[in-house]
């Protein structure tokens, strides 16, 4: 591997903006992909390739370069139900995936950023953190942490060159959001709730992680982008 290559660590990049956004960064890039699924499509690209769970398994079975130049948090959850039928156990186990997990990830990994002094880290929200939404209260609770947790850590890492950014995506045609999607009629229905008449795709959202995690980006940290088709700004 080239050492003018930057170390750019992905976690869930299996499948949809994860697996895209690894795609987009492979060429160019050392990639380092922790996922629990593991495709064909992942395994075809250039890049390291470990198994894992980010709510069982620990990284320190690993050995790291010495600098990390972007990490990126992809996992996340679409659980949807009104707020009388979520359980303490479903909101804390939303809590672990989309708000601890990074966590974890960014302690793991921040003393290597801290080395390279030019790293960038960027998360994934949602509008439901910005706008209220029905039947959204658990995702939004997690994600809006996830949010806050973006701008402390924007602030606090400053001195080090380390930014740290989050995308916030409307619904995106992922498998993740398929049980949203599963017919026309659902497809149609929620692209007319955008004020762009359509749902996001993986490769739109892959293309803002990439350009946050490059040197043209370097003078923007503490923010979180939508990239929601008008969703959270534009009354319908």
């Amino acid at each position: 591997m080239s050492e003018t290559k930057r170390n750019i660590v992905i976690i869930g990049a299996g499948k949809g903006i994860g697996l895209q956004l690894a795609a987009n960064l492979a060429e160019e890039n050392n990639v380092i992909v922790f996922s629990r699924t593991s495709t064909a499509e992942i395994q075809n690209l250039n890049i390291e390739f470990h198994p894992f769970d980010v709510l069982t398994d620990s990284y320190d079975q690993f050995d790291f370069p010495e600098e990390i130049h972007g990490l990126v948090y992809c996992p996340g959850s679409i659980n949807l139900k009104p707020f009388h039928r979520f359980s303490e156990e479903e909101f804390l186990e939303d809590f672990q995936l989309n708000f601890m997990g990074a966590v974890k990830a960014v302690q793991q990994f921040l003393p290597a950023m801290k080395k390279s002094r030019n790293a960038s880290v960027v998360f994934f929200s949602t509008v439901a953190a910005k706008i209220g939404m029905p039947f959204h209260a658990s995702i939004a609770s997690s994600k809006s942490a996830l949010e806050g947790l973006t701008k402390s850590l924007a602030a606090e890492l400053a001195n080090y060159n380390v930014r740290v950014n989050a995308i916030a995506p409307s619904l995106t045609n992922t498998t993740l959001a398929e049980k949203l999607l599963s017919s026309q009629e659902k497809l149609d229905a929620s692209a007319n709730r955008h004020p762009l008449k359509r749902i996001g795709s993986p490769e739109e959202m892959a293309k803002v992680a990439t350009f946050l995690l490059s040197e043209d980006a370097s003078w923007i940290t503490g923010q979180i982008i939508a990239v929601d088709g008008g969703m959270g700004s534009i009354k319908n």
